[in-house]
């Protein structure tokens, strides 16, 4: 009989880096598909930022926490090996919450076919969780307005850079937070932002008034950090706040104060906050939106990608300190 390989969340992460010591490796036997079931054998998995507050302990955010001694959770793609469910058959390109494994046996709740024509890391980067939020968050969140301004932190990453090519090509001045100057010159001169910053540089409130001579109207935010305070403050009456992360306090003892709220009342700006779990009965109609922008040319990504399954471990580590250079992903 065939093993496979699984990773289990064995305990809560503490301040120290994602490592090894959160997780427990098992090897299992390959299943059999029962009846109503298919056996999906993953190739392509997703990691994404909200897998740090799922490993979490809080029961109060907006999806349970990964239950100790189960499969880590993740979204990722794979094909069909073996399949008693009406709706599915061997050799269907698949994506869906698969989680940290090789092979996952389920009833195909949540699993949906891909077509067979698009690229794994291509649907793990446009078209699974990024593109959804980006999609969501700007449009349905945001409702963005031709000649507006955006600011979109953590612009390089897998939604904020595709909330930034939405946006451009809805015709808004889009401004880009990253991390390095590599990322900066990514998203101007290959994915045509207006303007970009490296939060990590001098002069962040010059930097911002320079590039945003009109005000911000829309504000995309994926990190928290210092820079925040200096977006708020240049937000123009009746601008929106968008709130989609906050990783640079997701494992700190300590989060960051948030802005002073007079600024709230004084321009009636609008604050809100979202997370996908609540409109995945909207996916249909999310991707019938995001599509013609990916088919027109409006949207461009590129993949960091680990190889083998337990790369994840550690990998994870690359989201928090911004080292990953596009959308990452494992490939088993």
């Amino acid at each position: 009989m065939s093993h496979y390989t699984k990773i289990l969340l064995a305990q809560r992460p503490d301040h120290r880096p994602v490592g090894s010591h959160l997780f427990e490796v098992q090897s299992k036997e390959i299943p059999t598909a029962g009846p109503g079931q298919i056996l999906i054998k993953q190739t392509h998995m997703s990691l994404d930022p909200a897998m740090i507050g799922w490993m979490s302990p809080d029961t109060e955010s907006y999806i349970p926490p990964v239950e100790l001694g189960s499969v880590m959770r993740s979204s990722g793609f794979g094909e069909i090996v073996e399949s008693n469910h009406p709706d599915f058959t061997v050799g269907d390109k698949v994506m869906g919450m698969i989680g940290w494994t090789e092979y996952a046996l389920t009833n195909g709740q949540g699993i949906n076919k891909v077509q067979s024509d698009i690229d794994p890391e291509m649907a793990l980067s446009v078209f699974a969780l990024p593109g959804l939020t980006a999609t969501q968050g700007l449009f349905n969140v945001g409702k963005p307005k031709t000649g507006e301004t955006i600011v979109v932190t953590g612009a390089a990453g897998s939604v904020g850079s595709i909330v930034g090519q939405l946006a451009k090509a809805e015709g808004l001045r889009v401004i880009g937070v990253v991390g390095s100057d590599e990322k900066a010159d990514w998203i101007v001169n290959t994915l045509g932002f207006d303007g970009a910053i490296n939060y990590k540089s001098d002069d962040l409130e010059q930097q911002l008034t320079e590039l945003t001579p009109d005000g911000i109207d829309l504000f995309f935010e994926n990190t928290g950090g210092p820079i925040q305070h200096a977006i708020f403050n240049r937000m123009n009456a009746f601008g929106r706040i968008i709130v989609c992360g906050m990783i640079a306090d997701y494992t700190s003892e300590n989060p960051a104060l948030g802005p002073n709220w007079i600024n709230i009342i004084k321009k009636r700006i609008t604050i809100q906050g979202f997370t996908m779990p609540d409109h995945f009965g909207e996916v249909p109609a999310l991707l019938a939106k995001l599509t013609p922008y990916v088919m027109q040319g409006n949207v461009q990504y590129r993949s960091h990608v680990l190889e083998g399954l337990e790369s994840a471990m550690t990998g994870l580590n690359l989201l928090l300190t911004g080292d990953n250079k596009g959308k990452l992903i494992v490939k088993l």
